[in-house]
């Protein structure tokens, strides 16, 4: 996102709405799963991962929401470009922890139905492919410029 570019500030909010929509999904499924009557019947090692889960999607909720929040309390915002700086760095950060918080919640789903042991698997499979396409990509392309050709 280019600081310059006028459409960047709406690029930014769809892209937080994006995240939002699916974070805020994902927390309000894990603030109701302890008070379901077969929580309590769960391994003490999965109320564990339960509670990684949960931290990292509030923690993620809490990343997402801030641009919100400080642009609400900063108005009139007297440097646009360094609330977007900090807007982007505050999006960046909260994909860290909503990346763990998918593969847990992945291990969580899938030990229910399949048992630990695939659970781990499928859940490593989706923590690959989050870090591929959300981390890895990214980066190997970055700043790339489309007539540019690789050595």
């Amino acid at each position: 996102m280019s600081n310059d570019d006028p459409n960047s500030f709406s690029e930014l909010l769809q892209e937080l709405r994006v995240l939002l929509q699916g974070t805020q999904l994902l927390a309000g499924f894990l603030i109701v799963l302890p008070f379901s009557e077969r929580f309590s019947t769960i391994l003490v090692a999965e109320k564990w991962v339960y509670l990684a889960t949960f931290l990292c999607t509030m923690t993620s909720l809490i990343l997402f929401s801030t641009p919100a929040i400080h642009h609400r309390l900063q108005r009139p915002l007297v440097n646009r470009i360094q609330f977007k700086n900090v807007a982007s760095r505050m999006m960046i950060a909260g994909t860290i922890p909503l990346s763990f918080a998918l593969a847990l919640a992945t291990q969580l789903a899938t030990s229910e139905v399949l048992g630990e042991w695939y659970a781990a698997l499928v859940a490593a499979c989706v923590g690959a492919l989050v870090a591929s396409v959300w981390w890895i990509v990214p980066f190997v392309f970055r700043n790339r410029h489309p007539t540019q050709r690789r050595p």
